[in-house]
């Protein structure tokens, strides 16, 4: 597969890039400071460039993507748009482009999802980036692309175990935490099979 990851430089965006690498897949990773990337291969490529500009987007989008990946995070936990302003681009390029397929990595709480306590602090704390995520959801709900959203419980750098749950309605039971390679190992999958077309996946170990 040839594939674009936005928020290639984040932690999560670097575990899939190494991961999709391994498999075969060529990549091109987004970014606006690629010294944050971890990983150098013939079969990755760099394009510079800020997802909140829309030029810069619709300049890194090609025809020739087969999936576009969004690791995007926001920066702070003040009220904010940027998720889905960059959302919108990235929609916007994928439409000139006639590229379909997206992933979207969001959060767990982006539909009040999270049951007792955890759901309650998490609420609370994170309320103006899951609002935002929920926008960007949205748009990508009300699009004719082709998307998946994953909503990953709190994220860990543990180890890639490959063994984690997954639920089309709310989150795992009991669930708490899943680390950012596992969900990467997810991402992957569900791109390269094509899984859990318009779905929204709750993850956790």
């Amino acid at each position: 597969m040839n594939i674009i990851v936005f928020g290639a430089s984040g932690g999560t965006g670097n575990a899939f890039v190494r991961q999709a690498i391994a498999a075969g897949h060529h990549v091109t990773a987004f970014v606006r400071t690629p010294s944050k990337l971890e990983t150098s291969h013939k079969h990755l490529s760099v394009e510079l460039g800020d997802a909140m500009q829309a030029a810069d987007v619709k300049q890194a989008m090609s025809s020739e993507f087969d999936a576009v990946i969004s690791c995007l995070g926001a920066n702070g936990l003040g009220k904010t748009t940027d998720l889905s302003t960059m959302t919108t681009n990235i929609l916007d390029a994928m439409s000139l482009h006639d590229v379909k397929r997206i992933i979207y990595m969001a959060s767990a709480g982006i539909n009040k999802e999270i049951p007792g306590v955890t759901g309650f602090i998490a609420g609370k704390l994170l309320q103006n980036v899951l609002a935002d995520h929920r926008r960007a959801v949205d748009l990508l709900a009300a699009s004719e692309m082709e998307w998946t959203v994953v909503r990953p419980m709190g994220l860990t750098n543990d180890e890639r175990t490959s063994d984690y749950r997954k639920t089309t309605s709310g989150v795992p039971k009991g669930g708490r935490r899943i680390s950012r390679e596992d969900v990467a190992d997810f991402i992957l999958k569900t791109a390269s099979d094509h899984l859990y077309i318009r779905h929204s996946i709750g993850l956790a170990n």
